[in-house]
């Protein structure tokens, strides 16, 4: 099986951190493939730049339709997952679906834990539906850049942060993709379940490959066909096409 772990950012820092813990998640069989986009923003942190790279995510992913059999949006916004989930003939996930899914099956009532600014988790979260399973949203005050250059530090944030939630919550999602890898080095530190989105994901994809399910042929996801564009990449351009 291979596994895309697509970027929505265009950081190749962030889709190699991603795309370790995918490994590291992975099982044996399955190939892990890292991609980042050709154009963009350098991270996302605001909607506007989450809007921008919905296009940069989606031209990334045509390219690599048919020749993977699932794909992780390693990206905490989940950048643009309804149409990927249409456009692509294989399962999607975003990784802070993933991740907050996955913390419904593991306690009552979970916590996100980001960098920066919290409003569009909280606005993702309902997105999702799970609004009601969620107990709160919290970020630190770093960025995506500052757990790149000083991981140590923007870990100790993470932590302190995590254990006041820990009052609060029975398990915590840690969604930003430059936190990748950061449940591991604190869940020894931390009193309830630390989640990582991208390995989540992972996990569930494998199960979901394994199904066997059909791409939907009717519905709000079925694959689009005959869309006319102009000036989409000749691959995007093909697969609205129906191509």
């Amino acid at each position: 099986m291979r596994i895309l772990i697509a970027n929505a950012n265009t950081t190749a820092a962030i889709t190699d951190a991603c795309a370790a813990v995918a490994r590291q998640a992975a099982a044996p069989t399955t190939v892990i493939i890292g991609a980042t986009p050709t154009f963009g923003p350098a991270v996302i942190s605001t909607r506007v730049e989450n809007a921008i790279a919905s296009h940069a995510l989606l031209s990334m992913l045509a390219e690599h339709a048919g020749r993977v059999e699932a794909v992780v949006l390693a990206v905490s916004h989940d950048t643009a997952l309804e149409a990927a989930r249409q456009l692509m003939p294989c399962p999607v996930l975003g990784m802070t679906e993933a991740g907050c899914l996955t913390a419904c099956m593991v306690g009552g009532r979970f916590g996100i834990l980001t960098l920066g600014q919290v409003a569009a988790y909280e606005d993702l979260v309902a997105r999702h539906g799970l609004s009601a399973r969620c107990a709160m949203v919290r970020g630190i005050a770093a960025t995506p850049l500052d757990a790149l250059r000083d991981p140590e530090g923007v870990a100790a944030m993470v932590l302190a942060e995590a254990r006041a939630m820990a009052e609060g919550c029975d398990v915590i999602v840690l969604a930003g993709a430059a936190l990748a890898g950061m449940d591991r080095r604190l869940q020894e530190d931390c009193p309830v379940p630390l989640l990582d989105g991208i390995a989540c994901a992972v996990k569930l994809l494998e199960g979901l490959v394994g199904l066997g399910l059909p791409k939907p042929r009717g519905g709000s996801y079925a694959a689009p066909m005959g869309r006319a564009s102009m000036g989409l990449s000749p691959a995007l351009d093909a697969l609205l096409r129906g191509g």
